[in-house]
């Protein structure tokens, strides 16, 4: 999976095997197919990146807010990472959000 060089990425804490609704809500959320979301999961890869600074930013960053309410509401744990320069540091989820606050508006 390719990450764009500024992001957001929620993976999922462990290895749970979610049954066909769960998995179908984080595709309706996400647009990922449930094949790549049980990969993903299985893996220890982020279920969802959401590319920061660009032109799709207003697009993705509200699914990114989605999934990690949803995966909250369920009491799925997750963690939340930022990349930067291709490096990636695990963040709570309060600074992803003041990431996000700081992002908008600058973005082209």
């Amino acid at each position: 999976m390719t990450t764009p060089e500024n992001a957001l990425s929620l993976t999922i804490d462990g290895t749970p095997d979610f049954g066909s609704e769960v998995l179908k809500s984080l595709y309706r959320i996400t647009g990922r197919s449930t094949v790549e979301l049980r990969r993903a999961i299985r893996d220890g890869e982020p279920v969802y990146t959401a590319g920061l600074f660009g032109n799709d930013h207003i697009q993705v960053v509200p699914r990114l807010e989605k999934t990690a309410d949803y995966l909250d509401s369920l009491g799925i744990p997750f963690m939340v990472h930022e990349w930067v320069a291709g490096e990636r540091e695990q963040i709570s989820i309060d600074v992803m959000r003041q990431i996000i606050q700081s992002a908008d508006g600058g973005f082209h």
